[in-house]
């Protein structure tokens, strides 16, 4: 006799199962993320998802032992090698995010068809488009002859006994992991219950087959990927494909790798032709810049094992309001306010009646201490109405004291910036750099208040 299905409320953002309805949801606090699902009883076989009721002993291995380094896939794709450490690792799982149009689904199109016209086998599942569809931007993109197969599918188990005929896939692409639906799960498409079970099954197929797996995630309005954390657990590196819709640079980011590191960035470019590789950003994040106009100064920053020089631009304008306005755009708010209390403590020079701007040309998004310094000389520089030299760079974090900290990676920094054609480094006075191959003119600083003293009267 069958088992009757029982009906159960999943909260949509943790997992969390409650046995009836609330408004608000006691794992995490949401609200109204609580959808009824039920649990359709016994599980047909084949699809991944059945219960086993005895299990088999397992070897056991010392911890001590001879091992050797994963092996790599190239994908083709320098900018996506470097963010992934070095190519796709077969049998690893990937998962993918990013907003609508920022550009995921052509970036995996010309990671498959890279890797077909390389004699790999490389198969992509459209659960949100057509195949004409897919098609179409294929030939868009000039990749219209290349040996990738394609298909339009939602159904787990249809895509499960797909790729188990024939030779191996070498890579699975799956756009994207909320439109596929197990039917063993009475619940929609999307709600934890399948992505959960879609996610699962496609991992073991993955790791048992050898085959590389690429899942796209959609994400929510605070740009993080939907569905349960649970998911982002399962896989083996989680990347977010993210930028700015009214500027063409689109950055990749790993925020989770077992195979790599995640301090990594791919910097692409979009283009007519699709996203292209961009070798040396520095160039393409600096763009135009007017000498003229107080408020802009360069950061050398670090992302991963990369230099990239950034322009930081301010502007600090009288307010009428009774609380200034304090906007930022690619940097940290709170850390903008502490940035502001050290100016005013320290230095002397008050925000308090002004409303602060503070913009990271290009769409990047910058979370590296050592930008406070840049930072900085970019509020006073606009406070003061003193154009920065457009020659000169800064780097360097800036504790609660004023002091201004070392920071790592100081002899990359500033070779970045004299290989860009700058004259004079502004950095923190402690820390060690290799200045045999070095012509930039250095100017050490150990407090905040002595650049301050250069560009505004300090009480």
């Amino acid at each position: 006799m069958a088992r009757p299905a029982r009906a159960a409320f999943v909260c949509q953002n943790c997992g969390s199962i409650a046995s009836r309805w609330a408004g608000k949801c006691a794992g995490c606090g949401e609200w109204n993320t609580l959808v009824e699902e039920t649990d359709a009883g016994p599980v047909p076989p084949g699809t991944g998802l059945t219960r086993t009721t005895r299990g088999r002993a397992v070897a056991l291995e010392p911890l001590a032992g001879s091992s050797q380094s994963a092996p790599r896939i190239a994908t083709g794709l320098a900018e996506l090698d470097r963010v992934t450490g070095g190519g796709i690792v077969p049998g690893s799982a990937l998962l993918i995010g990013g907003e609508p149009g920022i550009g995921k689904s052509t970036l995996l199109l010309q990671l498959a068809a890279s890797l077909a016209a390389a004699g790999h086998r490389a198969v992509y599942f459209s659960g949100e488009e057509a195949v004409a569809q897919v098609r179409l931007r294929a030939d868009r993109l000039g990749l219209a002859q290349a040996p990738v197969s394609l298909a339009s599918e939602t159904n787990l188990a249809n895509i499960l006994a797909t790729l188990a005929e024939g030779r191996r896939p070498d890579l699975v692409v799956i756009d994207s992991i909320q439109t596929l639906w197990a039917d063993a799960l009475d619940a929609a498409p999307g709600t934890v219950s399948q992505v959960r079970a879609a996610t699962q099954a496609l991992i073991r197929f993955a790791k048992s087959h050898g085959s590389a797996l690429l899942l796209v995630g959609h994400v929510t309005k605070d740009g993080q990927i939907a569905g349960p954390k649970v998911v982002e657990h399962m896989v083996d590196t989680v990347l977010y494909f993210e930028g700015d819709r009214g500027h063409p640079f689109r950055i990749l980011r790993a925020v989770k790798n077992r195979f790599g590191a995640t301090d990594e960035i791919g910097v692409f470019e979009m283009a007519g032709q699709g996203l292209r590789e961009v070798a040396n950003p520095s160039e393409l994040f600096l763009g135009d810049r007017d000498a003229d106009t107080p408020g802009a100064a360069v950061f050398a920053g670090i992302e991963g094992t990369r230099p990239l020089l950034v322009e930081i631009q301010a502007l600090v304008a009288p307010s009428t309001l009774g609380t200034p306005r304090r906007a930022v755009v690619g940097w940290d708010a709170s850390r903008l306010a502490m940035l502001l209390a050290v100016l005013d403590a320290r230095c002397g020079l008050s925000f308090a009646q002004t409303d602060v701007y503070l913009n990271v040309a290009g769409g990047l998004k910058i979370a590296e201490p050592a930008a406070d310094l840049a930072a900085a000389a970019a509020l006073i520089s606009s406070i003061s109405g003193v154009a920065l030299p457009q020659n000169q760079v800064f780097f360097g974090e800036i504790s609660l004291s004023g002091a201004v900290r070392a920071a790592a990676h100081m002899t990359t920094r500033l070779k970045e910036a004299q290989k860009l054609g700058f004259k004079r480094a502004v950095l923190p006075q402690a820390g060690e750099v290799d200045t045999a191959a070095l012509t930039l003119s250095l100017h050490r600083i150990p407090h905040l208040k002595a650049l301050a003293e250069q560009l505004a009267p300090c009480d």
